[in-house]
């Protein structure tokens, strides 16, 4: 269980990276986003749930294994987070990029109410909720970006 916990919780092993490993473990998003987009509306949100549930409890048990509830090579809130930014659009090199860097910028600055969760909710609830609300923040700046530049890339 213990392996299983560890896989699941690194992104199959993304989170060990020795630098940026929140960055290695998004990558893990753009084949899941390729995955499921093409998936209606009702089902990408199911399997975002069981994922979104899935990550709240390999968060918790890894940073029991590590002793740090927050420790950097838990990147499964990275992958939670970054399909929230690439919910329910079509699959798009442009769309998977973009959304990726809007996704790790907002990660990393962590606006409110993201940084609420990061400071306080110790546990793998707060792990995975202020990439969640990045996640928000992303998806908004990806959905304006993917608008505003229609015209230059063919849509």
């Amino acid at each position: 269980m213990r392996r299983l916990i560890l896989i699941l919780a690194s992104n199959a092993g993304l989170g060990y990276a020795p630098v940026a490993s929140g960055t290695f473990g998004t990558l893990a998003g753009i084949p899941v986003f390729y995955l499921l987009a093409p998936l209606s509306p009702s089902f990408y949100l199911l399997a975002w749930l069981v994922l979104l549930l899935v990550s709240f409890w390999a968060a918790a048990e890894a940073g029991r294994i590590y002793g740090v509830v927050d420790d950097g090579r838990i990147v499964i809130d990275e992958l939670v987070g970054y399909l929230v930014t690439v919910a329910f659009i079509p699959f798009s090199w442009q769309a998977a990029l973009l959304g990726f860097l809007f996704f790790r910028l907002f990660d990393i600055v962590k606006p409110p109410p993201a940084s609420w969760f990061d400071r306080r909710m110790k546990n793998g609830f707060g792990v995975v909720l202020d990439d969640v609300v990045a996640g928000l923040y992303g998806a908004a700046a990806l959905r304006l970006s993917l608008h505003l530049l229609q015209p230059y890339l063919g849509g």
